[in-house]
């Protein structure tokens, strides 16, 4: 499991709070744009997606695009792994603080996946 340390921000506070109900998915966390994938998702992201990695505070992390999330998902669920997409469930402009964040799909190798 992730180092959380006392001085993570409330998104990775988040964060750590979906790993732990999901620690048997790879979780793709949406930041804005993009869905990031942050300590030991974000290496197999690296090797079995060919992602960069790249650190901020010590935490590797490795993001794609959310218009093309599902060509990975269907990479990730071919080579064997679990999936959990948590997506923004309130618009960031209407929030009043922290986005509401919730995972609205775990996908597994035997889901089935649309072209």
């Amino acid at each position: 499991m992730a180092n959380r340390s006392k001085d993570d921000t409330p998104s990775m506070r988040q964060y750590h709070g979906f790993k732990r109900r999901h620690p048997d998915c790879v979780l793709f966390f949406r930041l804005g744009d993009f869905y990031e994938m942050f300590y030991d998702d974000a290496e197999l992201a690296r090797r079995v997606l060919g992602l960069t990695c790249t650190r901020r505070n010590d935490i590797p992390m490795a993001g794609v695009p959310y218009h093309a999330v599902e060509s990975y998902l269907r990479r990730l669920i071919e080579a064997g792994h679990r999936v959990a997409v948590c997506d923004q469930v309130e618009e960031a402009s209407a929030a009043k603080g922290l986005v509401k964040r919730d995972v609205t799909r775990v996908i597994t190798p035997g889901t089935l996946i649309d072209e």
